[in-house]
């Protein structure tokens, strides 16, 4: 039976990983976080591992596939990086499902080259900050003032612990499970009294539009990291590429 390993977690992992069920082919599923796992539900056919994994253990569990889906994050560059190098490894063909990227809405946008580099633009502003980052980039953020930072990050253990260890009042954290609409963006920005909103283009699959808009329409600046530049293939073709390998 051939095998096909998917890195994922996103929206278009398990839509890929879903539509390639029942196909005849043993199809294994990577999530770095629980969350990623309740969000992959079960599937025939799908067998899905939990955990973050370096270049050695992903070389484990690359060895007898026949094909490996980089579908993780567009953000996800030291996962991308690793996932190539274990690819080689082993010499398992890999294939990079490029997510694609967004217009900006119409809204008053301010590039930042990475989170540390908005965090610095930050400091010499004042008012409220909506940070749409993740929990991973919050560290970045540490030398604000922690009353200014509302983060919306998932609720999860690991998250709600990356607020508290930045001293970010509980009042403020927004432990929600998106994808987010334009209208609730824009409530939330009005609720908490919103001055920036820092985010990344995670596409439309990360709900980027509806930040945008909601960004433009209350007249706050969208700060945005810039995304990595990278090559791959649309949704589209990884999945033909899949069906025509398990064929």
């Amino acid at each position: 039976m051939k095998k096909i390993v998917i890195f994922g977690g996103t929206t278009e992992g398990r839509r890929l990983s879903r539509e390639l069920s029942g196909r005849g082919g043993e199809i294994v599923v990577c999530v770095a976080r629980e969350y990623g796992r309740e969000a992959q539900g079960e599937c025939p056919g799908v067998t899905v591992l939990t955990g973050p994994k370096d270049r050695r253990d992903m070389g484990k569990v690359l060895k007898g596939a026949v094909l490996c889906v980089n579908a993780t994050h567009p953000y996800a560059v030291e996962a991308g990086a690793n996932l190539r190098s274990a690819c080689e490894d082993v010499s398992v063909p890999y294939v990079r499902l490029l997510r694609p990227a967004s217009g900006t809405e119409g809204a008053r946008v301010i590039m930042s080259a990475d989170a540390r580099d908005a965090a610095g633009y930050l400091a010499g502003t004042a008012g409220n900050i909506l940070l749409t980052t993740g929990a991973k980039e919050l560290p970045c953020f540490a030398a604000l003032d922690p009353s200014r930072l509302f983060p919306r990050v998932l609720p999860a253990r690991d998250s709600l612990s990356a607020c508290e260890a930045l001293g970010i009042p509980r009042r403020n954290v927004i432990a929600m499970q998106g994808p987010f609409s334009r209208e609730l963006n824009e409530a939330l920005i009005r609720q908490f009294h919103i001055a920036y909103l820092v985010t990344k283009d995670g596409g439309q699959e990360g709900g980027f539009p509806e930040k945008a808009r909601a960004a433009r329409n209350t007249g706050i600046p969208l700060i945005l990291l810039k995304r990595p530049e990278e090559r791959g293939e649309s949704y589209e073709a990884v999945a033909a590429l899949c069906q025509e390998t398990l064929s």
